[in-house]
């Protein structure tokens, strides 16, 4: 087999390892949630208070295990991000804990033309061979179209993740913005067609 021509990351972060939370665990994951949506409504009173949060598949990069969140708030507005920890040894009880969280007002709700809503967040610098530059990349989202069963990232030429949908909901970590290709989320029926696709750069 020839050498590879683009090494580049791929498929780098653990497949998703549990159930989407629920109980005592999704609560003290809420918890963690909203204390960082409380920090933004510091700054702006204008994206009031969260309601029902949707969580997504996990994902294990690096150690760190990451479940992203979204919901709508009281004033229309949409908090999105994430809860983070590790695990002692891999198998411990979670402990380190992080929580991110964004606002927007540009919601699904209010762009009926879109077929997958879409959120990320950078993780780290990744550098290559010549020192070229990428970002690796927490993705979440949702189809917004039926019969979907698979999301992958594509960067350029290479798919770079996958991951099976769960309630219309996915997770994907890829290196992003790399020798000037961009990062695309395609979505795929059971049958292998595909039913969507979106850059994460889409209206910029």
């Amino acid at each position: 087999m020839p050498p590879e021509s683009r090494p580049i990351p791929r498929y780098v972060a653990e497949p998703p390892q549990d159930g989407l939370p629920y109980g005592r665990f999704a609560q003290m994951l809420s918890e963690r949630f909203v204390a960082a949506c409380r920090e933004l409504d510091d700054e702006d009173s204008e994206i009031g208070e969260p309601g029902e949060i949707a969580w997504f598949p996990d994902r294990t990069y690096a150690g760190r295990t990451y479940i992203p969140a979204a919901a709508t708030t009281s004033t229309g507005s949409e908090v999105f991000g994430y809860v983070s920890y590790r695990r002692a040894a891999g198998e411990g009880e979670p402990a380190d804990y992080e929580a991110f969280a964004d606002a927007t007002v540009e919601t699904a709700v209010a762009n009926p033309d879109w077929t997958l809503d879409l959120s990320d967040h950078e993780l780290e610098l990744w550098r290559g061979p010549e020192g070229r530059r990428g970002t690796v990349t927490l993705v979440w989202g949702r189809a917004l179209v039926p019969n979907g069963a698979i999301a992958t990232a594509e960067l350029g030429p290479t798919t770079t993740d996958g991951c099976p949908l769960v309630e219309e909901r996915f997770t994907l970590i890829s290196l992003d913005d790399y020798t000037g290709d961009l990062l695309e989320v395609r979505l795929y029926g059971g049958g292998g067609g595909e039913l969507a696709r979106e850059s994460l750069y889409e209206g910029e």
